[in-house]
């Protein structure tokens, strides 16, 4: 729970309060220096002289990692006394292993690095979300993730943006050290802004086990669409790589992947400039219509990728249709777990919704780098554009 001044803000019918304003200030930073290091992560392997499949590898293992400490993280986030120095300790791991890239010599060093950053990132995050759900009244939830999601890409637009400007005048390994700026900020932010959580007299957290059984039907019903989703949301990196391979025979290598960043960073300014309409659209016509709308567009994001006639303003299209799907999964998701589940348990929750998630980038990573690598990229995106497409289906349906 929140301190005192903040649940007076909180009755007050105020929004943004301290507690969120301070974590989406962590947000931005962490996103401004991991993005940074993700737009560089595809150079960084070409120069390890490592294989194409290598990027699954990499985002499937630390994805499947960090989605087992989001589960523990949310049997943490349910003994409010932990939240703030298990998430501030989380965003401080993101920003030493982010800047660790730079002295990889060899894509498993980049895979170690990456899957402990990300374990960091998952036992933070149920932590994180809690105390932000603490912090509004129940029909404010959506704008609030909204508002979470939005600060956190306008990181995720800066991180890419540093990321070309800083390549171009140092080389990768020296714009990949400088992510420990915002890394060092992020964490400071959160630990001066956001309220420590308190527990109540009559709270009494739940073991591991029994929170998980607590958790109601209508949210495990849930989970089957998310988990369905997230088998065929693969890393956005691949979009990164596809999007050079594609330019490279017109503009060479090098602006080519200049261009892919590029894209990725017009991805991200959509993701950012949607997150909050989405949420707060979210709170007045319902989450689950909006939810598997924005699963469709991340499907139909694939099919493009198959079907579309490849140039740079297709793929621009195509880049802004995957960060509207991405800002309506990111900001609904986490809103409709808040609602669906009692505040008691609601750290497992997070932690549930997060790992469920996690489990899917894992699976989706690994097969579609796999596909891409053994059969062809449009194999790798069938796959994904199906399994979005029984997502939207179940969320939808599935009560």
């Amino acid at each position: 729970m929140g301190t005192p001044s903040s649940n007076a803000e909180t009755q007050n019918n105020r929004w943004l309060t301290r507690g969120i304003l301070g974590i989406g200030l962590a947000n931005l930073f962490s996103d401004w220096g991991h993005e940074a290091a993700t737009a560089l992560l595809p150079a960084l392997l070409a120069l390890i002289g490592a294989p194409a499949i290598a990027l699954g590898a990499i985002e499937g293992v630390a994805d499947g990692l960090s989605s087992f400490c989001k589960l523990a993280g949310g049997w943490i986030a349910d003994r409010p006394r932990w939240r703030k120095p298990v998430a501030s300790s989380g965003y401080l791991v993101v920003g030493l292993t982010t800047f660790a890239y730079s002295l990889a010599q060899s894509w498993p060093a980049v895979l170690f690095l990456r899957a402990l950053g990300w374990a960091g990132r998952g036992g933070k995050s149920p932590s994180r979300d809690a105390l932000l759900a603490d912090a509004v009244r129940p029909e404010q939830l959506g704008r609030a993730f909204g508002f979470e999601r939005a600060m956190d890409t306008v990181g995720a637009v800066a991180g890419p943006l540093t990321a070309v400007a800083l390549v171009s005048i140092s080389g990768v390994r020296a714009a990949l050290r400088w992510t420990i700026v915002p890394g060092l900020l992020a964490s400071i932010c959160f630990f001066w802004f956001v309220p420590a959580g308190k527990s109540l007299t009559t709270h009494r957290a739940f073991g591991f086990i029994h929170g998980l059984r607590q958790l109601p039907r209508k949210f495990r019903s849930f989970l089957v669409g998310v988990f369905a989703h997230g088998i065929g949301d693969f890393a956005p990196t691949l979009l990164i790589l596809r999007a050079g391979q594609i330019l490279t025979p017109r503009y060479g290598a090098a602006r080519a992947a200049a261009l892919a960043i590029s894209l990725y960073t017009f991805h991200n300014i959509v993701f950012a400039a949607v997150s909050y309409p989405a949420g707060t659209l979210a709170d007045r016509i319902g989450k689950r219509g909006l939810l598997a709308v924005g699963y469709a567009i991340g499907a139909l994001t694939c099919i493009g990728f198959i079907f579309v006639p490849m140039s740079l303003a297709s793929l621009a299209i195509l880049f802004g249709l995957a960060g509207i799907h991405m800002a309506a999964q990111e900001a609904i998701e986490k809103s409709l777990t808040a609602e669906l589940v009692m505040t008691e348990i609601r750290g497992t929750g997070f932690g549930a919704l997060a790992a469920i998630n996690g489990i899917g980038d894992f699976v989706s990573s690994l097969v579609v780098g796999a596909l891409w690598s053994a059969v062809t990229p449009a194999a790798g995106f069938s796959f994904g554009a199906g399994f979005m497409i029984l997502g939207a289906t179940l969320v939808y349906f599935l009560r």
